[in-house]
């Protein structure tokens, strides 16, 4: 009896000191690289992949992986972590569902204005599909990243139903399997360019 107690307690506080420990590298670290991330949006992957070596850093760390041992299922299947490039769409979807749901800034919903708005625009498909307008930029260092474009594109790419939600928890339930799904299409798509190539 006594030994049972024992290992019963000496699992709880291995247990607590397990999610203790996620807890804090989460809030230290994950917390970090998702702060302002949205400004990422079009910047190049050569960037990205520092801040995705944070993150498989991270995640091998909770995992207690070796440091070569292959990360991305880990991150995919045990942790459910997005990719840094995800991460951001998945947050510039989101600032955007809320700015056209009037819960974010007022001045940011003059720029999520549906094509539809625009009178001379009302006929095209992009206007029945209940695109949003992006703004034409004269820079590519600058105006594809800013939120003026990058909200109104990433919202543009998603599917019909994900767009059509109307409530916040929805769309986080739904958007986070699309970004992984989005993902491993663009990395089938890689490979198998490369193997053509």
């Amino acid at each position: 009896m006594f030994s049972n107690t024992h290992t019963d307690q000496h699992f709880r506080i291995k247990y607590r000191h397990c999610l203790c420990f996620h807890a804090n590298v989460y809030a230290l670290d994950v917390s970090r690289i998702d702060y302002c991330n949205a400004i990422l949006a079009a910047v190049h992957d050569l960037y990205l992949l520092q801040l995705q070596r944070v993150l498989n850093a991270v995640a091998r760390l909770i995992a207690r992986e070796q440091k070569y041992d292959s990360i991305s299922a880990t991150l995919q299947d045990a942790l459910h972590w997005l990719p840094i490039r995800q991460r951001v769409e998945f947050k510039l979807s989101v600032v955007v569902f809320n700015t056209l749901h009037n819960l974010a800034p007022g001045y940011l919903s003059t720029v999520c204005q549906p094509v539809a708005d625009n009178a001379g625009r009302r006929h095209l498909r992009s206007a029945v599909r209940g695109d949003l307008a992006v703004p034409a930029t004269r820079t590519l260092r600058y105006g594809p990243p800013s939120f003026a474009v990058a909200g109104p594109s990433t919202w543009n790419s998603l599917p019909a139903p994900l767009r059509s939600c109307h409530l916040t928890c929805a769309l986080h339930r739904d958007l986070k399997p699309n970004c992984l799904s989005e993902r491993i299409t663009n990395t089938l798509v890689t490979v198998s360019s490369c193997k053509s190539g």
